[in-house]
């Protein structure tokens, strides 16, 4: 087996040789026109109308509007016909077109600047808030509101079929197994200490964020519910340009960001810095009581906390465009962060009678430093025969350090006695990247694409904990103390294939990937090494009645390697009564994914639904066990077999051109089978969640942003998750001249978002309600150089048919 990763990767190798000289096939016979479309210096034109009118009257026969790669297509009868493509500032562009039998690749077409255009203009197109493809969906954050003034966290939180709970745990559909990335890659913002790391980056760094619910074999396998990729800004606009954040906001929310582009004719300079300061208080309850024959006891707990502190995240890039086919990009990333986090908690131990017998109060004060490296090295060679015809490597590497020390107070007020204890934690993570992928064209929308991968990564875990003791001396707790050790190789290959023929479109690929982990409890002389190697098929298919009806087809299979906080034994120690803590003996699940979309776009709105259904093997779910000394310990387990069915509905309607309406909602049912200790484990839960905004311009200046979500209670394997609501609002008005924007934005403004859960077994009941962060007002002033605000206010001619969902 261990010689397996290198046969697949030398396999992958020769089969991309050998595809490089693979020459492109014959054409369609479908009567289809294509091109891209592009500024002088090569960047693409997205959001362009696209117009083909009929020579013989001049009548409009169809329309579109360029991708986001400056791509576009059109079908028509043979005849003669003007195609005739505008986009604001830029010189209007008419090419005469005639249709035969065959179809038509009008490769390339140049748009020229228009100077007097650019000096008058102020409103220039704005991208759909959300944009379909075969395999993904993307969600453009400048459109929201209440994303303004936003860390990484409460922007996910915005996008349909994603929500973040109370913890800070990202679900997609709601399965918490899903995949984050960071520009399509691996990053250390989502390692070890994704949720802290992700509240920490500035929403105003955040370009788009691309939602993949059953990726192909192009995409790492990992995430059952599929995956999400952050993508930051970087400009490409020539000359100078840029934009800068201010934002401030109680409780203490202020933060300061800029991005700025440097852009010549073979050379481009991008940077983006964000530095804020936050203090968010949060609060909870718990009752619990435990009985069994021998014991019984029940308490009540309260607790107060402020988290937060000061941080700051730093891009720094460059594009060298060597030629017009080779271009080398070298980034690099930084993020420092220092917090100051303090729990008060107090235990209320009652008697039989529900009497308080005595009263417990304990304080933890935390001082949390974290710090992140990252450098990345990509380059791209595009090939003569077609711009399509490339091939891409990338290197990347990073590094990350946490370090937690905790003083902790524990007294005793009917007897006035104190307990000191102290604790450590330090996680460091490396991880190094090394990608190739190729993609050849064939026909005329036909692509082949075949690529190799290798991610190393090694994290390692120092957890102490220690008590003062009579004597004055500090005592380890043994049973809380381990050093630990998380080696993970995964070598991975893919081929795949896609081509649209007239009104179907289909892709197919096969993805393997071999994976090595081992983890150790050096102290305890534990060790743990596992290596699988598996296939992991997808299929898509599309088919398009008319522009206005297409339907979708989609099939993959994915696994969930458990996280690695998840397999870590100790978490934390702030609550001295109830523990969190990993499994270092979890293993993957594995996810058959299938899914059925139907897209409906008319004049006014659209609309995309879905119906999905996932089998899963070996679930991880999370259990709560009581012992008699009065504690209780959360920890995850394999199950044994899921089903989940759903159906997500997204759509959005324009009742004018001033207002939008935008919602989703998502049903879904999930049967859970499994067991532990002897003791059944099983759910059967129906679950839905939805969100609605609802957004006004007035004025033609001025944006008006009301949003609402709510996800319903849900049943689990020891008892429920009750129901959560939030209401956020937003208003924002353009000011100088166009140029710069102020914002002001009311989050959670009835401080509502809550987690309440119940466990309910034989031996155990618990009830709790837990906040994370209050309600929060927030105003951001947001300035831009030498660009064109992206308004909400009306979309260029024709984009009409590219239309949000």
């Amino acid at each position: 087996m261990t010689g397996s990763p290198l046969f697949f990767v030398l396999y992958a190798v020769l089969f991309i040789s050998g595809a490089v000289w693979a020459q492109p096939k014959s054409k369609d016979s479908a009567l289809w026109i294509g091109g891209k479309v592009t500024d002088p210096a090569h960047q693409p034109i997205p959001y362009a109308s696209v117009a083909l009118f009929n020579t013989a009257d001049s009548s409009l026969t169809t329309g579109t509007t360029t991708d986001e790669d400056g791509k576009f297509e059109l079908t028509a009868e043979p005849g003669s016909y003007n195609l005739k493509i505008t986009f604001l500032s830029y010189r209007t562009v008419t090419l005469p077109v005639l249709l035969g039998s065959s179809p038509l690749q009008l490769g390339k077409i140049i748009m020229q600047p228009d100077e007097k255009a650019i000096q008058e203009v102020e409103v220039v197109s704005e991208k759909s808030s959300m944009q379909l493809q075969l395999d993904k969906r993307v969600f453009n954050v400048g459109k929201d509101l209440s994303s303004t003034g936003s860390n990484a966290l409460e922007v996910l939180d915005n996008v349909p079929s994603v929500s973040v709970d109370i913890d800070g745990n990202v679900s997609l559909r709601g399965s918490q197994n899903v995949r984050l990335l960071i520009n399509g890659k691996p990053s250390s913002l989502t390692g070890i200490s994704s949720t802290d790391a992700l509240r920490m980056l500035q929403g105003s760094l955040i370009e788009k964020i691309e939602v993949i619910t059953n990726p192909s074999a192009r995409y790492d396998a990992e995430g059952e519910a599929g995956i999400i990729n952050i993508v930051l800004k970087k400009e490409k606009n020539k000359g100078v340009n840029g934009s800068f954040d201010l934002t401030a906001g109680y409780p203490h929310n202020y933060s300061a960001a800029y991005q700025i582009n440097f852009r010549k004719k073979w050379f481009n300079l991008f940077s983006s810095y964000g530095v804020h300061y936050r203090r968010n208080p949060g609060s909870g309850h718990t009752f619990l009581r435990y009985q069994t024959p021998d014991t019984t006891y029940s308490y009540e707990s309260s607790r107060a906390h402020t988290r937060g502190g000061w941080g700051n995240t730093l891009k720094l890039g460059s594009d060298f465009y060597l030629n017009e086919r080779n271009v080398l990009t070298v980034s690099g990333l930084f993020r420092f962060s220092k917090n100051q986090n303090k729990a008060e908690t107090t235990y209320l131990d009652k008697d039989l009678n529900g009497v308080v017998i005595q009263t417990t109060e304990r304080t933890d004060s935390e001082r949390e430093d974290q710090r992140n490296w990252e450098a990345s090295v990509h380059y791209e060679k595009t090939f003569k025969s077609n711009n399509e015809h490339k091939l891409t490597l990338d290197f990347q590497w990073s590094t990350s350090d946490d370090t937690e020390n905790s003083a902790i107070t524990e007294t005793e007020l009917a007897s006035s006695s104190t307990l000191l204890q102290r604790s450590t934690n330090t996680e460091d993570e490396q991880r190094w990247l090394a990608q190739a992928d190729y993609i050849h064209p064939f026909r005329l929308q036909g692509k082949f694409e075949t690529g190799v991968k290798a991610n190393w990564r090694f994290i390692q875990n120092d957890y102490r904990v220690e008590e003062l003791s009579a004597t004055g001396t500090w005592e380890p707790l043994p049973a809380f103390n381990d050093f630990f050790h998380y080696d993970e190789n995964i070598y991975a290959a893919y081929v795949m294939a896609g081509d649209k023929i007239k009104k179907f479109s289909w892709q197919a690929g096969l993805r393997v990937e071999f994976s090595a982990v081992t983890t150790r409890l050096l102290e305890s002389a534990y060790r743990n090494t596992r290596q699988y190697l598996d296939l992991f098929p997808s299929a898509h298919l599309s088919y398009e009645f008319n522009p206005n009806h297409t339907v979708q087809l989609s099939y993959s299979r994915r696994l969930s390697r458990p996280s690695f906080r998840w397999l870590l034994p100790f978490s934390g120690y702030s609550d001295a009564r109830n523990y969190w803590s990993g499994n270092p003996d979890l293993n993957p699940e594995y996810t058959h994914s299938f899914e059925l979309g139907y897209l409906k776009h008319w004049e006014k709105g659209s609309v995309l639904s879905s119906l999905y259904y996932r089998y899963r093997t070996g679930v991880i779910e999370q259990i709560t066990l009581a012992d008699s000394a009065g504690s209780t310990t959360r920890f995850p387990i394999n199950l044994s077999t899921q089903h989940a069915f759903g159906i997500e509905l997204n759509g959005n309607y324009d009742p004018f051109r001033w207002w939008k309406l935008t919602g989703s909602m998502n049903f879904y049912r999930s049967v859970t089978n499994g067991s532990y200790a002897g003791q059944s484990l099983q759910s059967d839960t129906y679950g839905w969640q939805m969100r609605a905004s609802s957004r006004m311009t007035l004025f033609k200046k001025v944006d008006f942003q009301l949003t609402f979500g709510y996800k319903g209670p849900e049943t689990t394997t020891q008892g429920k998750n009750k129901s959560s609501y939030s209401l956020d609002t937003g208003l924002s008005l353009d000011v100088f001249k166009g140029k710069g924007t102020l914002t002001l934005t009311g989050r959670d403004i009835l401080n509502s978002r809550k987690r309440r859960s119940v466990v309910d077994t034989d031996t155990l009941y618990s009830e709790s309600e837990f906040q994370w962060r209050s309600w929060q007002v927030l105003l951001n002033f947001n300035y831009r150089l030498n660009q064109k605000k992206k308004r909400t206010g009306a979309l260029p001619s024709g984009a009409e048919e590219g239309g949000d969902f």
